[in-house]
Parts: structure tokens; C-alpha cells; sequence
């Protein structure tokens, strides 16, 4: 179907599900450790029964219905089913904390509140008295619900039987619905991750959520055979992007974990064709690589260096475009029968003809990793406001230090202050109920991102950081921290890394050390420690912390090399507002929070004393009261100026 301005989610939903009807499968679902095939057809009659079960509550074109849960189904039901009454779709992240629900769901003015089970039905009820605009709370999830009769609580499923009984009435409704609605309208309001202040919410229209994939598609074709595993947030636009923009054009089939813990073991059972994760998948799954490396045997850890040198010199010779030899495309072949293979099979990555990764900075350690093991991982570029991503890298010209090129029909310049902006059709159409942000965001129809970077001799897009987190080095020239955090985080042993040094003498770092890793190292040396806190101050592990940032300092100027470091006794989490929902460090909190640790780094003393409290994910808040060592890293000869 051509992507027209009249053309809507709900329009392209019909059309596909008439298309396939009961012939193909939709989507998947793990259950019971069964994979549970939902036709097409079945994907229709919900959504059906749905959105005419929310015209009888009373939706109106327009009225925003708010959503929360793991990745199922049923969530994506309750999505579409919101669109083709003509509402305006609101989701929030699962793990987010009460006073963020409050937050959205007050701002958003929410009529409906649609939870997966008995945690989500708790949140909405202990905000319902904030939040008077919020009529109905419905959900999915039975468990533990036997004993709530409050009168504004209705399952999906009473909802489905509310939409019959309408169908049976006005069984022209539904699709009268469906296709009144016109690309220009509002289908989504996406709330930011707010790095720096509360969460903006962006208003995306259709027109610019199926453009974005119309266009993404042009440049990476996927196919209605391939399969994708829904497992991010749906309040993350990168999830939307995949399932929804492009999903919903290509007709692919949208699998969902059992459990989010399970996640990684099922992307494996299913080996999607197509994958989109932030940096911190990848990292992690690097990490997993390299933990099986350490405990593995010498001859496995032999192999797996040969393979991983072999891949690391085609992948090389391939980012520089140079033609890889006959006897170097031999060995590769070999290394990856012997090793990659079943590596990438290991990952859940042995089908996947294009990864992108997006949503933060990802280390050229990470990239080139990838590439070494044959995995076609691609950097994007872009933000909710132009719908998920503006700048994506193409197949044969992939640099690892930039993020590719615009997607067709945008374009992306550099204001004379460095800024990048963007103009397009997939940009969004302001911040809801905040027109001064809006107004400076949106200039003449040019995005303003509020990231510097530049663009490179063969027209690559290189981003250097936010504008607000670049910093002045003690020589004066401007530093990305997040490149030096990176490259600190290509250590299985670091999880996070915060790194200091705007217009300080010399540059610090606050390390958060992987606790299963590096607690698995102290047992094998006979360490004895009881907590995260204790392990994270145990000299040796200073010292193997040390190591690692010795190997990050590698072939650094002097000036950005971390000089003193001190490990937290905790790991940064988004409850206690040191993340973002997306896993982004927002500094401005993390330097106000930390700020006697960070005046330590920077004075004489080799000892800091804490007192602090952290949030539980119930809520329960902790005290913690501890010292922590701060360490000097020695300077090595051979230094780059």
C-alpha cells in the first residue's frame, strides 16, 4: 500500500490483516515454554472487539489511553485497538516508579489506563486520586486480581464482550472507524527519557511513524518470512519503530518472550532476521562472551582469539573498503565453522541480516567486536521527535566511528554552533502542552537536537555527544565522555562508568564494577565479601579495576587519560534517577548526588566517607553508610600528545 498523507496505522492494519487473514501468522507468544502462533486473523478479531469495547466506554477521537506491561500481545492489541477509535496511544515504562506514572499519566490527561496484571492495577489504583481524569483501569493478567471489585476496574476480556455485542449492533462500525482517521492526526505521545528535567511528552503523527519505516525499509529491505522478537519496551520509540512502523508495512512476524528475564533465550529459539537494541544489549552480550571466554579451556580460549584476530582483519580491511584477500576469506570462512558459528547461535544472532543498535553512543570496541563475529550491526541515528531515527548506516559503507547517512527525503545539516538538525516528514509535530519547548525545538521546520557533531568527508554523520555533556579538557579542546565510558565498559568487569573532567585538571572516573563477574573472579581467588559494597572496595579489585582502565587510556591523548577513580558501592539504576528509563546517564543528577565524591576525586584525600540512600524497586528506601577508597592510576610511558 502506498504511504500517503491519508493513509493511517489503522488503514494499514486493515489492509494487511484482510490480506492474510488466517494463512499467516502475526505474532508469537511464548507460554508454558510453547510458542502459541497468533494468526492475522485472530490479531483482526481482538483488535475488533477492542477498540469498539472502548467506543462503548466512551472514547473519544483524540482521548489518550495509557498502557503499561511487559512486552505481550495483548499490549500491541490494545494499541492498535486505541488508534482505530481514533485515540492517541500513551505508553509507560514497566519499571517506572509511582510519582513517573502520576507524572505522565496527570500531563497526559488519560481517560483509560490499561494495565497488564496485578502490579500495573496497583499503580494506576494508588495514583487514581492525583489523576481524576482516568475513568476506566482495565487488565489482562488474572493472577491476583480475584479480590479487586473496584466498579472502574474491567478486564480486557469483559471489554472484548462489550465490543461483541456493539459489533452485533452496528456491524458496519469498525471499519467506518478505522478508516476515518488521516495521516496528519496524532497517533502517539511519547514521553522523552528526560536525561535533564521531567519528561516531555512528543506528539508523532501517523504520517510520521510510517514514513520513518517506509523510508528505513528502502534503505534495509525485511520481508514478510522474517522474524522479529518484540522484547524492548513499548514506551522505548525504538520498539514502536520496529513493530509498529515497519512491522505493520512488511507484514513480519513479531515474536514475544516469555518473561523478560527470559528474553535472550528466546531471541536464540527464534534467531530473528532483523534486531534493534540500545548499546547496553549489545554490551551486555558482549560481556557474556567474554565471561565464557575467561572460564573457558585453554585450547576453546585458543581457537576463539584465532577466529576473533581473523575476523577483526576483515572487518577492518572491510570499514576501510579495501578487498579482503582470497586466503583471508578462507580462514575467515574456517573460523567462522569453527567458532562464530556457534557463537552467533549463541546470541540469537546466527539469522540476522541487519542489527542496528541506537539511542546512545556505542564504543568502536563493541562495533568492531560485532563485525569480527560476521554480525551486520549498524549504527542509526535519531530521536523520538523524528519518529525513532533519522541517520542509519548502509551495507558496504559502515564506519564504526559515525552513525551512517540520512534516511531518504531527510536531511540533516550543522548549525554554525556545531548543533545537529534534521528536516523530514517523520518529524514530529511539538511537545504536547508546551509550546515554549516546542517553539525551541522546532525552528522553520528543522529539528534541533541538542547534539554536536559534524559531518565527515563522505558525508557521514559523526555525533560527538550532547551539546550539554561535551566537555572542555584541561588543553582547552572538547571531549565526548561518553567515548572514554565506552571503552571503560568493554570490560566485562565495568558495567557503568561515569567519567569527569569538564575544565578540571585532569580527568576522574566513578566505576561500577559488574558484580556476577568480578564476584565470580574473587571466589576463584579465595576472596571473602558478603555484598556488592564489600566486593567493590576490596584492594584487589581496585587493582583489577586499575588494569582496565589502563587498557581504556590506551592510545588516548595524556589529557583525557583517568588519572583517580573510585568505585561506587552500588550499581546506578534508574530508580534512584541515576538512568533514564533507556539506561542514559543523567549527569546533572549524578554530579549534584555525588558531589562529595566527585570533590574528593579532585582533592588530596585517598578516603571518602558516605551517607546516602537508595530506593528498592517496592519503594523501600535504604540508608547506606560506607567508605570508599579512591584510587590513583599510575602514568605509563609512551604517551600521545
Amino acid at each position: 500500500m502506498e504511504i500517503t498523507k491519508d493513509l493511517t496505522i489503522p488503514k494499514l492494519f486493515f489492509e494487511k490483516a484482510r490480506h492474510y487473514g488466517a494463512n499467516k501468522v502475526a505474532m508469537r507468544e511464548k507460554e508454558f515454554g510453547i510458542w502459541r502462533p497468533i494468526t492475522w486473523q485472530d490479531y483482526f478479531d481482538h483488535v475488533k472487539r477492542l477498540t469498539l469495547g472502548l467506543v462503548k466506554l466512551g472514547l473519544k477521537p483524540g482521548d489518550k489511553v495509557a498502557m503499561i506491561g511487559d512486552n505481550r500481545p495483548e499490549g500491541l492489541w490494545a494499541e492498535m485497538a486505541t488508534l482505530c477509535a481514533g485515540g492517541i496511544a500513551v505508553w509507560l515504562f514497566q519499571e517506572s516508579m509511582l510519582e513517573e506514572v502520576q507524572y505522565i499519566i496527570d500531563h497526559s490527561d488519560t481517560r483509560f489506563f490499561v494495565g497488564e496484571g496485578q502490579e500495573e492495577v496497583d499503580k494506576a489504583l494508588a495514583i487514581k486520586d492525583q489523576c481524576p481524569k482516568v475513568e476506566k483501569v482495565l487488565w489482562d493478567d488474572p493472577k491476583g486480581m480475584r479480590h479487586y471489585h473496584q466498579d472502574f476496574l474491567m478486564s480486557l476480556k469483559e471489554l472484548e464482550k462489550l465490543g461483541e455485542a456493539l459489533d452485533r449492533e452496528r456491524p458496519d462500525l469498525f471499519e467506518k472507524l478505522v478508516f476515518q482517521g488521516h495521516g496528519d492526526d496524532v497517533a502517539l505521545l511519547f514521553y522523552t527519557s528526560g536525561t535533564t528535567a521531567k519528561p516531555k511528552g512528543a506528539l508523532l503523527s501517523h504520517w510520521n511513524m510510517l514514513t520513518m519505516g517506509r523510508h528505513l525499509m528502502s534503505v534495509d529491505p525485511c520481508y514478510d518470512t522474517d522474524d522479529f522478537v518484540s522484547y524492548l519496551p513499548f514506551a522505548w520509540i525504538g520498539e514502536q519503530m520496529m513493530s509498529i512502523s515497519c512491522g505493520l508495512q512488511i507484514g513480519f512476524t513479531i515474536n514475544f518472550p516469555e518473561e523478560p528475564e527470559t528474553a535472550q533465550e528466546n531471541i536464540r529459539e527464534i534467531g530473528p532476521h532483523v534486531m534493534f537494541a540500545p548499546p547496553r544489549m549489545y554490551e551486555q552480550m558482549t560481556r557474556t562472551v567474554q565471561v565464557k571466554h575467561l572460564d573457558s579451556s585453554f585450547s576453546k580460549r585458543l581457537l576463539f582469539n584465532l577466529s576473533t584476530k581473523i575476523g577483526y582483519k576483515v572487518a577492518d580491511m572491510k570499514f576501510s573498503k579495501k578487498p579482503v584477500p582470497f586466503y583471508l576469506n578462507v580462514l575467515n570462512k574456517l573460523a567462522y565453522l569453527i567458532v562464530q558459528k556457534k557463537l552467533r547461535d549463541h546470541l540469537g544472532l546466527s539469522r540476522v541480516r541487519h542489527a542496528y543498535t541506537g539511542g546512545a553512543a556505542m564504543g568502536p570496541d563493541h562495533f568492531r567486536f560485532f563485525h569480527a563475529l560476521g554480525v551486520n550491526l549498524k549504527q542509526i541515528y535519531g530521536q523520538t521527535e523524528i519518529a525513532g531515527i533519522s541517520v542509519v548506516h548502509r551495507d558496504g559503507d559502515i564506519k564504526f566511528d559515525t552513525v551512517g547517512k540520512p534516511l531518504p527525503e531527510t536531511e540533516v545539516k550543522i548549525t554554525e554552533e556545531g548543533e545537529i538538525i534534521s528536516k523530514g516528514p517523520s518529524v514530529f509535530l511539538g511537545y504536547y502542552k508546551n509550546p515554549g519547548a516546542t517553539e525551541k525545538t522546532l525552528v522553520d521546520g528543522w529539528l534541533h537536537s541538542g547534539d554536536k557533531g559534524f559531518i565527515d568527508e563522505d558525508g557521514h554523520l559523526v555525533v560527538f555527544d550532547r551539546s550539554k555533556d561535551v566537555m572542555t579538557l584541561s588543553d582547552g579542546r572538547p571531549f565526548s565522555p561518553q567515548y572514554l565510558e565506552s571503552r571503560l565498559k568493554f570490560s566485562p568487569y565495568i558495567k557503568d562508568a561515569w567519567v569527569i573532567g569538564h575544565e578540571k585538571p585532569y580527568m576522574t572516573a566513578v566505576v561500577c564494577i559488574d558484580y556476577s563477574v568480578v564476584g565470580k573472579w574473587a571466589d576463584e581467588k579465595k576472596m571473602n565479601y558478603t555484598s556488592y559494597q564489600e566486593l567493590s572496595q576490596i584492594p584487589e579489585v581496585y587493582a583489577l579495576v586499575e588494569s582496565q582502565i589502563k587498557q581504556a587510556n590506551k592510545d588516548l591523548p595524556d589529557v583525557a587519560r583517568v588519572r583517580r577513580f573510585v568505585n561506587l558501592y552500588k550499581e546506578f539504576d534508574p530508580d534512584d534517577g541515576e538512568l533514564t528509563r533507556t539506561h542514559k546517564l543523567r549527569r546533572a543528577f549524578v554530579e549534584d548526588r555525588y558531589k562529595d565524591i566527585v570533590n574528593a576525586l579532585y582533592s588530596d584525600t585517598d578516603v571518602i566517607h558516605m551517607d546516602t540512600t537508595f530506593t528498592y524497586e517496592d519503594g523501600r528506601v535504604a540508608e547506606i553508610k560506607t567508605d570508599l577508597r579512591i584510587q590513583k592510576v599510575p602514568e605509563e610511558g609512551g604517551r600521545k600528545k
